[in-house]
Formats: structure tokens, sequence, C-alpha cells
């Protein structure tokens, strides 16, 4: 092999071989579970793909995945490398902004992930026809080092919908006027930035910019069934430095096996075996949000006096390093379990959500409104009751009841510091359970998830859109 230079490039004269494939999840779970989703979709076409991560936070992703085993898959390999020991604070339920402010200092280790990522790039790039890295936008500094290889290139994850991410380039030109009035009176209710991320987390962010200098391309977890005036609009705006949009999601499966007769079941959905079609909501507030003390007596007596069946996973959030020490038991109203008996069930440790929100019961879901809790929602066909936290949340939460009308608010993102009542939860719940107008939403959500299962079928635009950008990376 003819190693040479061009224009500080690095060039390999070599003959023509694979396509390998480089995957940088940022660290959080929702970021993680996302990219790990797209890996099993790109191993299928038998590219050899590598998953770039810290020990922690790949051992992470690897235990809470649902619907198929990583390990199972014989052409994913995991990197796994060691960052210095941090302190990982508790997550402070009572804190009066829910962004996760405690694992920012679980944010910062990707900044050591430079140099492990630049010679596993070494190693890789000579070995290879074309190098693709998939990295998430957090990760931009990470990759950097891309730029040095003639034979590599980069594409850039966005961890939420295109709505919600062309909101934010909308507003940051001073919300101009679109030629699509209905797509401009939508974004026109997209809540304020403010309170949803702290400004010093706003202001790390700025430096990962970097990626507009190499991005070959924007990869989304979205579909074009309901998102692709979005991801048009994306496209003419050349988002992070590229006019070149893929939306391939669902990343998550849409074939869940119930594994009734395997022995593995979890508990919740044999509960779940018992209840009538769409008589359950789902509650679960995803990894990084904690309620605090009130926050749980006034959701357990809105659940309560709703009369309605639920199942609720009840944890803190996630700490920096999940393994690390002992978690925190959530006390619940005293009384409250006996009193439930077989109307309810309260799961205290990781659930499979995408196996609940498949299961026929689960007729709702009281959710943050993450996009990998918003994405398996649409996918299995469930409406929502919005209670957004930080972050994205309140921006998909707007799609949702306001663009696919497939939710319900439990109250309005100007009023977050408000508390939310027990009367107030348990009017949305009823809304959503038993109501006509909570049964038509059910029946658009059943036909939206219909259209997103289908759209991954051969000849279905998610198929379409992932098969272009396999021929587009294997060119």
């Amino acid at each position: 092999m003819e190693v040479y230079k061009v224009d500080n490039l690095i060039i390999f004269n070599m003959e023509k071989k694979e396509v390998v494939v480089l995957v940088v999840p940022f660290v959080a779970q929702g970021h993680l579970n996302q990219l790990l989703h797209l890996s099993r979709l790109l191993s299928t076409y038998n590219l050899p793909i590598h998953v770039v991560g810290t020990t922690t936070h790949n051992r992470q992703a690897k235990l809470r995945i649902h619907g198929w085993d990583p390990t199972s898959a014989t052409n994913i390999q995991f990197h796994e490398f060691k960052t210095p020991k941090f302190e990982s604070p508790p997550p402070d339920p009572n804190a009066s902004n829910k962004f996760p402010s405690h694992l920012i200092p679980s944010f910062k280790l990707p900044s050591h992930l430079r140099e492990p990522f630049a010679e596993l790039l070494a190693d890789i790039a000579p070995t290879t026809r074309r190098v693709i890295i998939i990295h998430d936008y957090l990760m931009s500094t990470v990759v950097q080092d891309v730029v040095s290889y003639a034979n590599a290139e980069a594409y850039v994850f966005h961890c939420a919908s295109a709505f919600t991410t062309f909101s934010y380039y909308w507003e940051g030109k001073g919300k101009p006027c679109l030629d699509d009035v209905e797509s401009y009176l939508q974004l026109k209710k997209v809540p304020a930035f403010d309170g949803s991320v702290p400004a010093d987390f706003l202001e790390s962010i700025m430096g990962h910019q970097v990626c507009k200098t190499f991005n070959s391309g924007n990869l989304h977890d979205t579909c074009n069934v309901f998102d692709q005036k979005f991801i048009d609009f994306l496209s003419k705006e050349g988002v992070s430095g590229s006019t070149k949009q893929w939306a391939m999601g669902p990343f998550n499966p849409v074939a869940i096996s119930d594994n009734k007769n395997l022995g593995k079941r979890h508990k919740s959905l044999e509960w779940l075996d018992k209840q009538a079609r769409d008589s359950v909501i789902y509650v679960s507030f995803g990894t990084t949000t904690s309620l605090s003390d009130e926050e749980i007596r006034e959701l357990a007596n809105g659940l309560e006096n709703s009369k309605q069946k639920f199942i609720w996973v009840l944890r803190y959030a996630d700490k920096g390093d999940i393994f690390d020490g002992e978690v925190r038991r959530v006390e619940l109203p005293k009384g409250f379990e006996q009193r439930l008996g077989e109307e309810g069930l309260v799961v205290r440790e990781w659930a499979p959500q995408l196996e609940i929100l498949a299961h026929p019961a689960t007729g709702g879901f009281m959710s943050h409104c993450g996009w990998n809790s918003s994405m398996e929602s649409i996918t299995m066909g469930v409406p929502i009751v919005a209670w957004p936290m930080h972050s994205d949340q309140p921006r998909n939460a707007t799609l949702i009841t306001e663009v696919l009308k497939t939710g319900i608010r439990v109250r309005d993102w100007e009023r977050q510091l408000e508390p939310v009542t027990s009367s107030t939860i348990e009017t949305a719940i009823r809304k959503l359970m038993a109501s006509d107008e909570g049964d038509e939403m059910r029946k658009r959500a059943a036909k939206l998830g219909d259209d997103v299962r289908r759209s991954v079928e051969k000849g279905g635009v998610t198929r379409m859109e992932i098969d272009a950008f396999i021929a587009h990376i294997t060119r």
C-alpha cells in the first residue's frame, strides 16, 4: 500500500475494499439509544459497524436496548475507551429547572475521546476504500480529525424531529415568514427556548459547531410520513453546513416479539395481558427527570382519582455513572400501592418501553416527550399526554399536540414553574382515556403508527431513504 499527502490530506493508494462505518454517540441515554438502533439498521446491509464510546456508556446502551440483542449482531463491534473518574452528584428532584444539570460532568467525558478516536480512525482508514463517520452533533469535536483523511466522510446525527430541529434554525433567523402558511403557523406555536436548557450548557454546545466545516450530510431519526415538509426546509437551509438530509426513522424496531413462550417476559407485560384493549395508560418520564415528593404525591392522586388503569415507571433520574452506587428508592403516598390492587402497577426498575407501547392493552402514554419516547409512541400508534420537562421536549410536545394532533398537554410550557395539581393530571388522563375526543386521538395515532410502520417495508418512504443513504456511502 502506498501512502502520500496532498494538501495535508492522507491518501491511500490501494485496491478497492469495503466501506466501514464508525458510529459516535453522545453519552446521554436518549442519544445512545437512537444511534445503537441505527447501528442495527445499517448492519443489516452487511456493513461493518464500529460503535465508539466510553466503557461505562457503551455498557449502559447495550444493557438497556429493547427490541433486539446487540450481542447477536456479528458485524457490530464496540470500542470502549476508559475515561477519567468524575464526580457524579445525585439528581436533585427539587430543582426548579428540570434540566439534568447533575449530568453535566459526565457530558464532558467525550472530550477525552478525541485521541482514541483518532487512533482508531488511523488504524481503519488505510484498510478500507471509504470510512463513514456518523456522529452525534454534540460529538463534532471528538471526530474532527476526519478532515485529515481523503477517504473519510462525516455525517451529523440530529436526535430530534425535523420539526423541532428546524424550529431552532427558524427562530435563530428571526422567525421569518414561510411560503407554506400552515407550517409557519405551526412553528409560531413552539414555546420559547427560555428555561429549557441552562445557559452554561448552551454555551458548551456552541463549541460543537465545528462540524459545519466537514459535514457531508445530516441524518434524522424521523419519518417523512409526518415530517417531510420540515426535512425539505432543512435541506433548503443547509443545516449544519450541508443540504443533504436523510429521514431514516424510526430507528427503533417496529416489529416486537412478545416472548410469551420463552419465559423472558417482564412483569409489566404479564400484567397487561390481563387488561382490556386500550384500557391502560403508561406513565414514564425517561432517564433524566426526577419528580419531587410533591409532584409524586400529586401524580399518584391524579392517577388514582382518574379511575383508569395504569403502569407507572417510577425512578429517579440517571446518575452520570448508572453502575456506581445505590439508586435511591422513590417513596409513594402511604397506602397508595395497597389501594391499587389490580388496578395499577408501579415499576421501579428499567422497563421494556417498546414492548409496553406495542401491547394492545396500552391506550395512552403520559410522557416527558423526549424524542426516543415520542418516536416509539408514534411508531406504536399510542397517543400522548404531554408533560415536557426540558431541552427539545416542549417542542416535541408541540409537534405531537398541535401538528400531528395525537396528544394533549398536561399544561402549557409557559407555566412550567407552577406546580401541576392532581386535578389537572386527573382531567388530562380522563380526557385521553375516557372521552370521545380521546378516542378520536387514539384513531389518529393508530393510523399514523400504521403508516410509519409500513414506511420501513419495501417501497416505503423510510426504506427508500435508508437505501438511498446506503447507495450514497457505498457509491
